[in-house]
């Protein structure tokens, strides 16, 4: 069932499967449908890197993804294996 609140269900899913939360792909998928996305990706955001991350933010996303080995992976592997796509 679509959400009204959503202007751009398709960009919205795409950005949940990505792992983003549901408030950042709403005010993305918004942003998108009332300004165009290339204005939106012109703005653009930084988002600070994996350093900044707890490692339980770390072993989540690598659970997500399913790096395996990754219950025994220190900070800086988990690092490692998320950039490596491992």
């Amino acid at each position: 069932m679509a959400n009204p609140s959503i202007k751009n269900e398709k960009m919205y899913e795409e950005l949940r499967d990505e792992g983003n939360s549901e408030e950042k792909s709403a005010r993305i998928a918004n942003a998108a449908a009332r300004d165009g996305r290339s204005e939106v990706g012109r703005r653009g955001g930084r988002s600070g890197g994996y350093e900044d991350w707890t490692r339980d933010d770390l072993y989540r996303r690598a659970q997500e993804i399913g790096v395996e080995g990754r219950s025994g992976m220190s900070e800086e592997e988990l690092i490692e294996a998320l950039r490596s796509g491992n």
